[in-house]
């Protein structure tokens, strides 16, 4: 017997969509995987998803970068897949140290459509360029601790030899 696509179960339908939706490099597991079939989660759920803060979510949706979050109709929040998969980026933006101003800025070009792409290269571009040169700093930094470690294990071994 054959599988087809059809065949799959909404779990693995679930996990797949989930990979391809992260760009090749950033092929990462997920922390905690979602539940099947849901679309649908409370703040402390994806507190626990994301290992952000409660504080920190609804601080994100205050100031703009995560806008338009549904509530129920006793305005508690529902955050679905597409702001996971939104968080995972913003959170991936802010370890690469974007400001959370650029941050801001690329959510409002996002949500004024495809018109604003040329922009948003633009920044992420810029982006990448500052975190080039942090890692040239980071890759300097590590061959003097390199250069210090080998200098002190050169010192332990010469005295345990005497």
């Amino acid at each position: 017997m054959t599988v087809t696509a059809t065949d799959r179960t909404a779990k693995d339908r679930t996990a797949a969509a989930q990979e391809l939706a992260r760009p090749k490099g950033c092929r990462t597991p997920v922390l905690h995987p979602r539940p099947d079939g849901r679309d649908q989660y409370t703040i402390s759920e994806v507190a626990e998803h994301t290992g952000l803060s409660a504080h920190t979510l609804r601080w994100y949706e205050r100031i703009g970068l995560m806008p338009h979050v549904d509530r129920t109709h006793t305005g508690q929040r529902r955050f679905s897949n597409r702001d996971l998969d939104w968080l995972d980026l913003v959170t991936k933006l802010r370890l690469t140290g974007m400001p959370v101003a650029d941050m801001v800025r690329y959510a409002e070009l996002v949500r004024e459509g495809r018109h604003t792409f040329p922009e948003r290269e633009r920044l992420l571009t810029a982006h990448r360029e500052d975190v080039r040169q942090r890692i040239a700093e980071l890759q300097s930094t590590l061959q003097i601790l390199d250069y210090k470690i080998d200098v002190y294990a050169d010192a332990r071994r010469a005295s345990e030899r005497v």
